[in-house]
């Protein structure tokens, strides 16, 4: 079945981002010149998706700003022959059909996804987390999409990540099929040392069956106290199997202070405007460092 629907998991406090998330969601933090969630609806669209939810929370209408019409800016930049940024604008707000549901509670990733049930449906659904961008030649999301297709099972967006911060992440039992492409028949949301089955976590994508909305209304509360769509996922990978696709970009981790540095800087080093004298000044400045 064609997947047309994402979710996109927008609720989060952003504690980790302090204080600069107090004022402004951490998901319209910028990367150069776009904030961070148009990013991820980007990869969205450009992997075929045809509808988005985002789960948002109190005090982030300013997502839902950014993806509409501003008819005073475009007029504005219409007067001043700025029409390509006009046309840039407009297009911000035709990326997609874009919806919005508050979690009313923040009781987890699970139950943040959860909430979109009656917009996925009896289909299988993307899920893109708001605090990962990945950035690379090929959407992230299309290559699990390309995975569920093949498969017909769950998909997760899996790379390794260092030992130490498995406590932070989940930790995947696993069987490599082929290069890149795994399977999973278990896994721990935050391991305890000595819980660990592997250095591979779920990093920020996966694409789900409808089923996965049965699980997550049976599913108790766990790590944090939080309803965790990792445990959900566990019942998948045991009762169905579950895949594990390495995408080939690279994720930021958007929810913490250098992951949006590390963005920053890698993006504006390429970016087309400002990349040559970025790079210059780079240069200059490493040589005091």
């Amino acid at each position: 079945m064609k997947i047309r629907k994402a979710i996109i998991p927008a609720a989060g406090l952003g504690t980790r981002v302090l204080p600069a998330s107090k004022a402004i969601p951490k998901e319209m933090l910028t990367i150069v010149d776009k904030p961070a969630i148009q990013y991820i609806v980007e990869e969205a669209v450009h992997a075929g998706i045809e509808d988005i939810l985002i789960i948002t929370s109190r005090g982030k209408g300013m997502i839902e700003d950014h993806f509409d019409r501003s008819p005073e800016l475009e007029e504005r930049l219409s007067a001043t022959a700025k029409g390509t940024q006009c046309d840039e604008m407009v297009e911000i707000a035709n990326l997609a059909n874009i919806y919005y549901l508050r979690q009313k509670e923040m009781l987890g990733l699970g139950h943040a996804v959860s909430c979109g049930r009656s917009f996925v449906g009896n289909e299988p659904v993307a899920v893109l987390y708001g605090d990962d961008v990945i950035l690379g030649e090929t959407p992230a999301i299309g290559e699990l999409m390309a995975a569920y297709e093949e498969f017909g099972v769950g998909i997760a967006g899996v790379k390794p990540v260092p030992r130490a911060d498995l406590p932070r992440y989940s930790s995947l039992k696993l069987e490599e099929i082929r290069h890149r492409v795994h399977r999973i028949t278990d896994m721990i949301e935050k391991p305890a040392p000595g819980e660990e089955f592997s250095n591979y976590s779920i990093l920020g994508r996966c694409v789900l069956p409808p089923e996965i909305f049965d699980i997550l209304d049976e599913i108790p509360r766990g790590s944090g106290g939080e309803y965790q769509l990792t445990d959900a996922m566990r019942v998948l990978a045991v009762n169905q199997g579950m895949i594990g696709v390495e995408y080939a970009g690279t994720r930021y981790d958007m929810g913490s202070k250098l992951g949006i540095m590390m963005a920053n800087v890698e993006t504006a080093l390429a970016h087309c405007e400002i990349g040559a004298d970025f790079r210059a000044y780079l240069k200059k400045l490493a040589k005091d460092l």
